[in-house]
Order: C-alpha cells, then sequence, then structure tokens
C-alpha cells in the first residue's frame, strides 16, 4: 500500500489518470445493473441477459488482436479517449432506444469501445510515470480501480433506482466516459511506441497476424495468457452460479447474496494491491502461481462451504486470488514484452479473456441446471487446481532469472516487424 500512497502523492499525471478511470468505473458498475435491468425489460426471458451480456464480448472475442495492433501502430492516449467517445454514444443510445435488437446492437458498440480501450491503457500504464520504479504500483492500482467500479457501482445503482429508472443511469455512465475523455485528452502519455525502419506493414490487420505469430513465439508469455484464460473460465462458472449457490444452497437473502459479492470484491482489490512493489521475473512467476492456487482454492472451499460465515470467508480467498492473477500477469507481461508489441500481447489476451467468460456464460447455466451451483463451484475449483499444477509444470524453466526472458522478448519486436 505504501507504493501505491507514494505513486498517487509524487506522480501528478498519475493521480489526474486514476481519477479518470475511478469514475468511469464507478459508472461501470452501476451502468452494468442498468443494462440488465434494460434488457430484462425490453425482453422478458432468461435469454435476455445472457445474450446482452455475450454482445458486449463480441468485439473483443473477434477483434481483441486487431484493437492491439492499432494500440501498437497509433497513440495510445489517442485510442484511448477515442475508445471513451465510441461507450458515450453507445450507452446514450441504450438509453434512448426502445427495442431489444437495437439494445444488443449498441452494446455491442460498448463493446467495441471496451475493446480498444483496455489494451491501449494497460499499454499505455508504463508512460503514466515519470519514475519506472512506480510502474508496478500503477499496474496494480489500474487492477484495484477498476474492480473498485464493480464492487461500489452496484451501491450507487442502487441508491439511485431508488428514485430514477434505470435509463437514468445509463446516462450518467455516458457522462462518466464524457468526463473520461476530457481529463486524459490533454493529459501528456501514451504516445505511439517506436517501430523499426522499415516501418509498418500496410494494414491493421497484417500487424495483428504478425503480433499473433510474436507471442506464439514467446512460450512463457503465451503459457500466462492460455493459463489465465483458463482461470478466467473457471471464475465465469462461479460468477454464473454464486448467486443460485448462495440463495439456494445457503438460504441467504438478495442482501446476502450482496455482502458475498462485495466480499469477493474486497479480496479481488487487495489481491490487485499486493502487486504494488513489483519484483524480478522469478518472483512475479510464483506469486502469478500463487493466485492460480490461491483462487482455485478459495472456489473449491466455497464449492463445500455448508455456512454462509464460511463462505464469506471464502468468496474473499477466491477473489484475493483473483487480483493476484490479474496484477502478476500484467507485471509479467510489461516485464518481457517490447514496447511496440506489448499492446497486441494485451490484446491477445482480452480476446482470450473474452472468450473464456463467454463459453462460461453459455455453459454455467445448463450445468447448474443439471448438477447444482455447489456442484459448479467445486467443479471450477478442482479445474483451477490442475490448472495450477500444469502452469506450475509449464514454467518451471522459464523466468528463473532476469537475463533470458528479456533478450527473447527483444528478438521477437524484429520478427514481429518483419512479419515472423
Amino acid at each position: 500500500m505504501r507504493e501505491t500512497f507514494d505513486l498517487l502523492r509524487h506522480e501528478r499525471r498519475a493521480r489526474i489518470f486514476f481519477l479518470a478511470l475511478a469514475q468511469s468505473a464507478l459508472g461501470t458498475g452501476a451502468g452494468y445493473i442498468a443494462l440488465l435491468l434494460i434488457a430484462f425489460e425490453r425482453f422478458e426471458s432468461p435469454w435476455a441477459i445472457s445474450l446482452v451480456l455475450v454482445a458486449d464480448l463480441i468485439p473483443a472475442m473477434l477483434l481483441g488482436p486487431i484493437f492491439g495492433a492499432a494500440a501498437d501502430r497509433w497513440s495510445r492516449k489517442r485510442c484511448a479517449v477515442f475508445a471513451d467517445a465510441i461507450r458515450v454514444i453507445a450507452f446514450g443510445g441504450i438509453a434512448l432506444v426502445d427495442g431489444y435488437a437495437a439494445t444488443i446492437a449498441f452494446a455491442v458498440v460498448a463493446g467495441t469501445g471496451t475493446g480498444l480501450f483496455t489494451p491501449s491503457v494497460l499499454a499505455a500504464l508504463p508512460s503514466v510515470v515519470d519514475e519506472q520504479r512506480r510502474v508496478p504500483a500503477a499496474t496494480s492500482l489500474y487492477g484495484a480501480v477498476a474492480d473498485l467500479g464493480f464492487t461500489v457501482g452496484p451501491a450507487l445503482a442502487a441508491a439511485v433506482l431508488a428514485i430514477a429508472g434505470p435509463e437514468t443511469l445509463m446516462w450518467a455512465n455516458a457522462a462518466t466516459f464524457a468526463c473520461s475523455g476530457l481529463l486524459l485528452a490533454p493529459l501528456r502519455f501514451g504516445e505511439a511506441p517506436a517501430h523499426p525502419p522499415d516501418g509498418l506493414p500496410d494494414s491493421l490487420l497484417a500487424e495483428a497476424r504478425q503480433g499473433l505469430r510474436a507471442t506464439a513465439g514467446m512460450r512463457a508469455v503465451r503459457i500466462v495468457l492460455l493459463a489465465s484464460g483458463a482461470a478466467l473460465f473457471c471464475s465465469g462458472l462461479f460468477n454464473i452460479a454464486e448467486l443460485f449457490f448462495a440463495t439456494e444452497d445457503l438460504g441467504a437473502s438478495n442482501a446476502g447474496f450482496s455482502v458475498l459479492v462485495t466480499c469477493f470484491g474486497v479480496g479481488f482489490i487487495c489481491g490487485s494491491l499486493a502487486g504494488s512493489k513489483g519484483g524480478v521475473a522469478s518472483l512475479l512467476k510464483r506469486r502469478y502461481l500463487g493466485g492460480l492456487l490461491v483462487m482455485a482454492a478459495g472456489l473449491a472451499a466455497t464449492g463445500l462451504a455448508d455456512a454462509y460465515v464460511v463462505a464469506i470467508a471464502t468468496f474473499a480467498i477466491a477473489g484475493f486470488g483473483n487480483g493476484l492473477i490479474l496484477v502478476y500477469e500484467r507485471l509479467l507481461i510489461q516485464h518481457a514484452v517490447p514496447d511496440n508489441l506489448v499492446g497486441r500481447v494485451f490484446g491477445i489476451k482480452d480476446a482470450l479473456s473474452a472468450w473464456a467468460f463467454a463459453i462460461a456464460f453459455l455453459a454455467g447455466g445448463a450445468l447448474v441446471d443439471a448438477i447444482g451451483a455447489g456442484e459448479v463451484i467445486l467443479i471450477a475449483g478442482g479445474m483451477g487446481l490442475v490448472l495450477c499444477g500444469l502452469s506450475a509444470l509449464a514454467l518451471r524453466n522459464e523466468w528463473n532469472d532476469d537475463g533470458p526472458d528479456a533478450a527473447a522478448a527483444t528478438d521477437a519486436a524484429p520478427a514481429a516487424a518483419a512479419g515472423g
């Protein structure tokens, strides 16, 4: 935590950057509740929520490497501001239209903005600070602030919904992205990365293909991306099953379920902030694997929990593990990947995450119906434990010191520029 406070006290640009991020994250958390309510009002079917959630993921699923290529080709700040403008239009459109089909269409537009924003900002994070020793703290705080929105935003949504409709919340969400764009636009960060003398290929598609080839050639990074995607699939199953588990298996009220979700969010924030010190590659790898283990243990313990008070602790443990996974995954990517390729790596990561969540969202409901919520969570935990063991085995000869991985990453940059 000391590193985080040091970051905010001494880095003016970081303060403005995280102010922009924090208020838009709160809008996103509140807007998520509004989107679910609007979707169900306009299409009264259990599929209403699933379809709108998948619609938001489709752009990242299909175009993640291209969004990453844009972040590696142009100014990352301009990409982020443009992404905010897209989301202003999308969420304003959802508030204005009436039909469900139009709602789905604007959800896809919103997903396009998010799909471009995420790799652009993650690639730009090192440029937000003046002193490079504070990059881990900035990366850590990014994850914490993003999840803070989903922890506190729904509570804000409940207060607003007591006096207004979900469309009002959606307009407020659009306004937060407008504020974010206005705060980020004059800020000095996220310049376009340096490119080799022979320049860039003619199209984003060609550059995205080069990014895929270069990423596939970095074995350790490839393992981490695949492991994190699998971990998010386990988390997605948990997200689908948690409501049914809390209310049916544990007998909790809706308010009780909200407390459990808050505990998960608090755990996630603490896990994210645990990465603020950074460290050498070998330490980052151990803590990343530790995050996989903690998340899996938390899920498995939740599936076995037979009392609400036990679930409070296991939800927090699972959230803490999730936070560790994301922050140390990002720190490993920053450590191993050259600047002119990092946007594409984060874009590929975003695509894998979107696919993992989409498959989990579609499969989770059927599994809960077939075998029960507790059993699904227990299976997710068991899969996570197996994943942790396989990842530790696959990475046993990687990142054991600070030399080979950095050299391999540097070699990958010319390969990407030359088309592999």
